[in-house]
């Protein structure tokens, strides 16, 4: 009887005779021998690329997964993907490409790997958005897969002080207010960056590299290891060797992103207080999966899980500390046995969480990285999903590092970031002010860009904390302060942001998860009547598909939605 893993192979080479010929004499000119005919055919998707220190060593690696797979009985092929770097498309229009990217990952992957009918796939991620496009296809595919992250990078080093891309950011609104000079503002520039590795703190990259091992479809320790570590050319040999493992045992990604493996993933991100954007990233990785998970069950998942880890950007250290202390598997052998994670659920090794963590060490002695249970940063996990009448289907606060659970402000209130830059830097925006950059958001910015530089202005002006941010737009995972983001509906599709106006009283309460305005009944409607919904910023190319088939935020601003 013919097994699910030999369909694919099958399909390939079912044609009899002459057929066989073209797709054989095709495939004998990049390297095939009569012998790899009869093998499996592994796909390494490498996400290398130059245009980001994240990336750019990612082709060494995807070398190293093609050895493991070829040693242990496979035929593999290298391919390739795009990526964008965030930090360079930062605050411009480059920025709404950020996140339209991961849907190309996920489709170009589907892409050549159903067209080519490969049986497995390895696939090697770095920046931002590599990682969720990554396992997006591994999930639509279904296929025997394994991801593996490229790494985080180094820290930075100017006057005996970690800095990193945050810093340089920072700089600027440093610089802007007058507290630092060109030459420092040179020096941290030149300094910030030193090398291969994806940006260092709970920044995104980092987020969802360890959402990823918690969700059991990478390799234990795959998320924690630096860049520039030799464990990192082993690691990716061994996944090219695991891959046929979980092909001949028929290992299947939905076999391990079940609804407990996304609690696992949410657990871990809450513990290490991550970014904003793993909302957006799971539940699109839940989608391309077919499991029912939501912005609700994350919440669910955020009242029993404690913050503990003292990290970038709100706290002290960076990943790579934390990988000389055990790394995040040391913290989810913490989180086991304290029955926050569900130990049972399976992973890429073909053992279980539990299985994985028994043989692994605990947190080093002495650490200050990660606080103990009963002595943690926060008692529950600091993104909290707010409600009410500005975000009736959600939005999200990150509250690391916050005192404050109450703000209430006058909205000052803008219809792109350029304006509400423009308004920071001629000192518009004080103390007490609710900042509100509207038409932002999925399809209207379109592509959701991200508010590092604004966030950032705010910090390097001294207003962290003493101003409140709120947009339908999102953030970087290097944004800190009182900010609210993913802010559903977005104004474009005629949300209640779409309706507020500059003087407007906002109140955002933690405590209650709500995020209001008092403005009367009859004005309201009065805006609503006269609102015209504006017309999509871009008539062709790829912003132009994207703005027309994305969600909303709130289900992850995926495109492959309701398509029937």
């Amino acid at each position: 009887m013919e097994t699910k893993k030999d369909l694919r192979h099958r399909s390939r080479v079912i044609s009899e005779g002459v057929n066989r010929v073209p797709n054989r004499s095709m495939l004998r000119a990049v390297g095939f021998t009569d012998e790899d005919f009869k093998k499996p055919m592994i796909g390494i998707a490498s996400t290398w690329s130059e245009v980001t220190p994240c990336n750019v060593h990612i082709d060494n690696l995807a070398r190293h997964s093609k050895e493991g797979a070829a040693s242990s009985g496979g035929a593999p092929m290298i391919f390739n993907t795009i990526t964008v770097s965030d930090g360079i498309a930062m605050g411009h229009e480059g920025m709404n490409y950020s996140l339209p990217s991961r849907e190309i990952i996920a489709d170009s992957i589907e892409t050549v790997t159903n067209a080519e009918r490969m049986d497995a796939v390895v696939a090697i991620g770095g920046c931002d958005k590599t990682t969720p496009g990554c396992v997006m296809s591994l999930a639509r595919m279904n296929i025997p897969s394994i991801y593996v992250y490229g790494g985080t990078i180094q820290p930075g080093k100017l006057d005996g002080k970690d800095i990193d891309i945050v810093s340089s950011f920072e700089a600027v609104g440093q610089y802007q207010q007058g507290t630092i000079d060109e030459e420092q503002l040179h020096r941290v520039e030149c300094n910030a960056c030193p090398g291969a590795g994806a940006c260092g703190g709970m920044y995104t990259a980092n987020t969802m590299a360890a959402a990823v091992e918690a969700l059991g479809m990478s390799i234990p320790g795959s998320s924690s290891t630096p860049a520039v570590n030799d464990y990192k050319e082993t690691e990716c040999r061994q996944a090219g060797e695991m891959v046929l493992n979980l092909l001949e045992k028929e290992i299947y990604p939905r076999d391990i992103l079940t609804k407990e493996a996304f609690e696992n993933a949410v657990t871990v991100v809450m513990a290490l207080g991550g970014s904003t954007n793993a909302l957006l990233h799971l539940t699109a990785i839940a989608h391309s999966a077919g499991v029912d998970f939501t912005v609700d069950d994350f919440e669910s998942v955020r009242k029993r899980v404690p913050h503990l880890a003292d990290l970038k950007p709100s706290g002290k250290y960076v990943m790579e500390d934390l990988y000389e202390i055990g790394g995040v598997p040391a913290v989810m052998k913490l989180l086991l046995e304290h029955n926050l994670l569900h130990g049972d659920c399976l992973t890429v090794t073909g053992k279980t969480l539990a299985e994985n963590l028994e043989s692994l060490p605990y947190l080093k002695e002495g650490q200050e990285i990660i606080r103990p249970l009963d002595n943690p940063i926060k008692a529950s996990g600091p993104l909290v999903l707010l409600k009410g009448d500005l975000a009736p289907e959600g939005s999200v606060a990150k509250l690391s590092g916050q005192t404050i659970t109450r703000f209430e402000g006058r909205a000052k209130v803008y219809n792109s970031e350029a304006e509400a830059t423009k308004a920071i830097e001629e000192n518009e925006i004080k103390e007490g002010d609710v900042l509100v950059i509207r038409h932002v958001g999925p399809k209207g910015g379109p592509g959701m860009p991200e508010m590092l530089s604004i966030t950032s202005m705010i910090v390097g002006r001294g207003l962290g904390g003493k101003v409140a941010l709120i947009t339908d737009g999102r953030f970087s995972g290097g944004s800190h302060g009182f900010v609210i983001g993913h802010v559903a509906p977005e104004a474009h599709v005629g949300g209640p942001i779409a309706f507020l106006a500059t003087g407007d009283l906002v109140t955002i309460d933690s405590e209650t998860q709500e995020i209001n305005i008092d403005v009367s009944k009859e004005e309201w409607e009065d805006r609503k009547s006269n609102w015209v919904k504006p017309a999509l910023r871009y008539k062709t190319g790829a912003l132009a598909k994207y703005a027309r088939l994305v969600s909303s935020s709130a289900r992850g601003a995926v495109t492959d939605w309701e398509l029937d």
